[in-house]
């Protein structure tokens, strides 16, 4: 085996494009690069950087990049998984927004009172992390068919799937009026995530014929449709889960418009995380601490 540290050197030039580059990233001088660079040459007895061209790779070292690339990667995974493993007061979660914000965040102080001195970062973020390469040790997101084949490596674990129902301001649901029919929707503000399709959904199972374009301004996370919806500028579509403060403290208010059936749900809010690490102490903690705030609350029913 050679030097890993020269191993790790080149590894890094040939990622970065430039000595320099790699040196910065490894945090020593750009000499002690070059040094490893032809400690490793002459090991192998085989070019890998052509310095008459800036420095860039050969055939040979562009080949060698490729394979030492996964391996080292690999390492870096194994020692991460042998690290973290045990370790029950660290865990890095990212979550969709509108869960976060609306839901977890509140309910944090109850599991840090729990847990003393767990140390917790939450993400809110729309992009699923990459549990092979440790972005995050867990994950919440919105999933429309549990059932659905996903992730061979990946265990989930539904937190709720609530009904969906139209909200509005006071102000705007006087004007609606309580009990009026769905149709009545269509003279009204829709404020929507990223697009209408749930709206359209909702309304068809009220049988509402709807137009082939709803308008409305697209906000893309729930929270601001929320917000928007609260300071009556439209009618949102969302769940108690969501909603549940704004919905208590009256400044939201269920339409209830008719007819009041079928309830519809769209989908589910899930906890997940790689199957090897299902049982971790950290996940286990934080994963039966959310089973059981989410049986607390009857929101998310």
């Amino acid at each position: 085996m050679p030097p890993y540290a020269a191993l790790r050197a080149f590894e890094a030039v040939g990622q970065l494009g430039g000595i320099r580059r790699a040196a910065q990233e490894l945090g020593i001088d750009h000499a002690a690069v070059s040094r490893h660079l032809r400690a490793l040459e002459d090991w192998a007895g085989v070019k890998l950087i052509d310095r008459t061209q800036g420095g860039r790779l050969t055939p040979e070292g562009a080949k060698y990049l490729a394979r030492i690339s996964a391996a080292l990667e690999e390492i870096s995974r194994a020692t991460l998984d042998l690290t973290r493993r045990g370790d029950d007061s660290r865990l890095v979660i990212w979550s969709v927004p509108g869960f976060a914000y609306r839901w977890l965040i509140r309910r944090l102080p109850d599991f840090y009172a729990a847990h003393p001195g767990f140390d917790l970062e939450v993400r809110p973020t729309d992009h699923t992390p990459d549990f092979g390469r440790h972005e995050a040790d867990a994950d919440i997101r919105y999933i429309r068919d549990m059932s659905a084949p996903g992730d061979t490596d990946v265990q989930a674990m539904e937190i709720a799937r609530p009904v969906v129902f139209p909200a509005a301001s006071p102000e705007v649901a006087a004007r609606i009026g309580q009990g009026a029919p769905a149709e009545a929707l269509l003279a009204e503000t829709l404020l929507h995530e990223d697009d209408d399709s749930e709206w359209r959904t909702w309304l068809a199972a009220r049988q509402v014929e709807v137009p082939e374009r709803l308008g409305g301004p697209r906000l893309w996370h729930a929270h601001l449709t929320l917000d928007a919806a609260r300071r009556g500028q439209g009618v949102v579509l969302t769940n108690a889960l969501l909603a549940g403060d704004e919905l208590a403290a009256g400044q939201l208010v269920d339409l209830s418009l008719q007819p009041a059936e079928p309830e519809i749900r769209f989908g589910g809010y899930a906890f997940r995380a790689r199957k090897d690490r299902w049982r971790d102490p950290a996940i286990t903690k934080f994963r039966r601490w959310l089973e059981r705030e989410a049986a607390r609350d009857a929101g998310v029913a």
